[in-house]
């Protein structure tokens, strides 16, 4: 059985302004919660941990070090 993208999690490499896809899918799993991001709504992610948060909240308190 083929899988669409849509079942995938892409991966991502987070940069200072936005992220490249290194391979196709429609959604990135937050770092914290892993609650599907679809890409098309990520907004928070940390460029030196490499990795995507649901929501800015959640952000925070992991740069805080309460997550």
């Amino acid at each position: 059985m083929l899988m669409s993208s849509a079942d995938r999690a892409a991966k991502l490499a987070y940069g200072p302004n936005g992220f490249r896809v290194l391979s196709p899918g429609h959604y990135v799993p937050c770092a914290v919660t892993g609650e599907k991001i679809p890409l098309e709504t990520l907004r928070y992610w940390s460029v030196e941990r490499q990795e995507p948060y649901a929501t800015a909240e959640i952000a925070t308190r992991r740069l805080l070090g309460e997550a």
